[in-house]
């Protein structure tokens, strides 16, 4: 953004790259993988780079709301310095902190997930899909986020991009409004499991092997490591994949 604005150009959105697409080995791929695609569409984007900062959720969700509005006020300067209007994130966590509670501390801007914004560029003809993908007739289930799902509503723009794979999208029996998390949200990432007879993301893992899947779509960096973890846990690493919603389609565009 910073290079940009020296030329005075202003970009058709702002990338928000998020703590894990930055940090995270595993989810630099998906990070890499949605900016192929981005590419691809021709779609004029930027990044604040150094200037990026976590914003905030997990020190909220632990309960240190003097550090989330420490994080969040010194983010919403530097969007605000740079006059952004619209914002796309990989990050259901990144997505919901900037879109529903950056507004109280005055950042107010357009946040657009992923999923939602490639389905909207294959819908304008600006991504195309082939008649038909590597990925057809594949079993693929996919796991709802919490902060994408139920506190957002997003549900239909996920498993639209699957349906343009032509893959065979299988429900796992709890989908949707009834979707079951996968034990990372409100901070539990950060933290040992507490006492009980099964970790969170074990349970959902079993749920995901139910249905046959061989792969396990995604759209969070916390699902992803939870369930990686889960189907490591179980051993089924070699035959079932779990990949994000951006890496299928750039996949199947051979990017």
């Amino acid at each position: 953004m910073a290079e940009l604005a020296q030329k005075g150009i202003e970009p058709e959105l702002l990338l928000w790259i998020g703590c894990a697409g930055s940090y995270d080995e595993r989810y630099k791929k998906v990070t890499r993988a949605f900016v192929r695609l981005l590419n691809l569409a021709k779609v004029s984007f930027a990044v604040l780079g150094e200037e990026e900062a976590c914003t905030g959720d997990p020190a909220r969700r632990a309960g240190n709301e003097f550090l989330f509005q420490m994080q969040a006020t010194a983010n919403i300067q530097v969007l605000n310095g740079y006059k952004v209007k619209k914002i796309v994130t990989a990050c259901p966590h990144c997505f919901n902190t900037i879109k529903n509670e950056y507004p109280d501390l005055g950042g107010k801007y357009e946040v657009v997930h992923h999923s939602e914004f490639l389905q909207q560029l294959i819908q304008e003809g600006r991504l195309t899909m082939e008649e038909e993908t590597e990925f057809k007739d594949t079993k693929i289930t996919y796991h709802d986020s919490c902060y994408l799902g139920r506190s957002n509503h997003i549900y239909d723009a996920p498993r639209q991009l699957i349906k343009f794979l032509q893959a065979d999208l299988v429900e796992m029996e709890r989908n949707k409004e009834n979707g079951f998390c996968c034990g990372a949200g409100g901070a539990q990432m950060f933290k040992e499991s507490e006492k009980g007879t099964k970790d969170i993301n074990i349970e959902r893992t079993e749920e995901a092997l139910e249905t046959h899947a061989t792969i396990i779509a995604s759209a969070c960096p916390f699902c992803m490591t939870m369930l990686s973890d889960g189907i490591k846990n179980k051993d089924r690493d070699e035959d079932v994949k779990v990949l994000d919603l951006a890496e299928l389609i750039a996949k199947s565009k051979n990017l």
